[in-house]
């Protein structure tokens, strides 16, 4: 598609961006050119309309098939850059495949071939051998985050995705750190290197220490959340267990928080982050895959509750706050028997603590499941207008609404759930009675 100066701030405007940034005038330029892509950048970059831009900016109108093809190791970032083509309004068809849920919904949105396609090797390759994704049409390919892909042992899968794709003209990768060997199999040719990555932490980025006088930190973790206060905050752990202990331990002592890893469910996934998001949990514990691909904006703390093994994990952690222009805190917490690794600069400075912990302020939003979405023609404005209309609630009682296939989200004010949920419960939402309850 042609994209002039006006159809790019036409873009921006959407995505409530005032211009591109370095990296992205360098990406749309260089993605135009003959040659493959290398693009390195920090996460919070912009780097993923860095490639969107000169994707869209090698497809053709008018051509009813898919013309690109973005890899992503995660099912998370693959929904965060559906989401941003929408919200950009191109009028492209987008599908997204990743495991978690049906494929055959997938199937369904791949009978009319989408012009772009997201989605995870495992499913990616998985459409393919049965034949639902068509091939011949795809010139351009992303590998985004590529480490992380091939990391987590995805070789074989993005092998034989490459494999089919016999009239790639353009292959553009990803990464927020410095490229590793990168495989034969990707076929690059030509490739120009776009490295934004300065090897410095963000100065928007200020890296902090607490000491934990015991082995166990919990209790040390307890008192710098109750010292942050009600501002947002990642809890880093390493295990997908000590993530569901250490938010255990947290709500005993009285903090709210979610937690998210790989184990659950794609529906306790989503109500996770969307509680995080909305803001009826300021607190999110979680396993490095959050550390990719989590779309939230205006986290404020990032706390390395257990030490990162490697600088990529470091790094991508991180990565989550001080976006663009807005500024955040690491903070890690070391036990007595811990020493910070070798590829952390310097001694950061320490947080001293106070001897007495006071309770954050309970959030003020809690969130309710609906168990319908998008293919059931359900939308944010439907959802308003009920809980305006049949909830008798005011506009500035109903916070962040997400709206996913099969279900959604909506954060309604704390003091008016139960007076709501008593008024809705025989009421119907688009001709149908829905399920409608407290988020679990």
């Amino acid at each position: 598609m042609i994209l002039t100066l006006e159809t790019i701030k036409e873009m921006l405007g959407r995505l409530r961006i005032d211009e591109l940034n370095e990296l992205q005038r360098a990406a749309l330029d260089a993605g135009q050119q003959d040659g493959d892509l290398i693009l390195l950048a920090a996460t919070g970059s912009g780097k993923t309309l860095g490639f969107l831009l000169p994707v869209l900016a090698r497809m053709e109108d008018g051509v009813a098939a898919t013309q690109a093809l973005i890899v992503v190791p995660s099912r998370e970032l693959a929904i965060q850059i559906e989401q941003v083509v929408k919200t950009m309004g191109t009028g492209l068809k987008v599908t997204c495949c990743y495991g978690g849920h049906l494929r055959e919904t997938e199937e369904n949105n791949l009978i009319e071939a989408p012009a772009l396609i997201i989605g995870t090797p495992g499913r990616l390759a998985d459409h393919l051998r049965r034949g639902n994704i068509h091939t011949a049409g795809i010139k351009t390919l992303v590998l985004d985050e590529f480490d992380k892909s091939l990391e987590l042992g995805f070789d074989e899968e993005m092998s034989y995705i490459i494999g089919t794709l016999r009239g790639l003209q353009k292959r553009i990768l990803t990464s927020a750190t410095p490229a590793e060997a990168i495989p034969d199999f990707v076929g690059l040719r030509n490739a120009e290197t776009l490295n934004f990555l300065t090897g410095e932490p963000a100065q928007r980025l200020s890296l902090e220490l607490v000491h934990s006088p015991d082995q166990d930190k919990i209790d040390t973790l307890f008192r710098l959340l109750c010292w942050i206060g009600s501002r947002s905050a990642v809890i880093f752990c390493n295990h997908r267990e000590s993530v569901e202990r250490t938010s255990a331990l947290l709500k005993e002592k009285g903090i709210v928080n979610v937690f998210y890893h790989g184990a659950l469910e794609q529906n306790e996934r989503d109500s996770a982050l969307a509680k995080f998001r909305n803001g009826t949990s300021d607190v999110l514990v979680t396993t490095d895959l959050a550390a990719r691909g989590l779309d939230v904006p205006n986290i404020r703390y990032i706390i390395h509750y257990h030490l990162p093994h490697t600088i990529e994990a470091f790094t991508h952690r991180n990565g989550r706050t001080a976006r663009m222009e807005a500024s955040g805190t690491a903070v890690i917490i070391l036990g007595p028997d811990e020493t910070l690794p070798a590829f952390i600069p310097g001694t950061p400075p320490t947080i001293e603590l106070p001897p007495t912990a006071t309770l954050p302020e309970k959030p003020k939003w809690s969130t309710l499941f609906i168990a319908a979405g998008k293919k059931d023609k359900v939308n944010k404005v439907d959802i308003v207008g009920f809980f305006t209309q049949k909830g008798q609630l005011k506009k500035d009682d109903i916070g962040l609404i997400e709206v996913k296939d099969f279900h959604s989200f909506v954060a309604i004010r704390k003091s008016k759930v139960s007076h709501t949920l008593q008024l809705i419960k025989d009421q119907k939402l688009k001709n149908k009675k829905l399920k409608i309850d407290i988020a679990k």
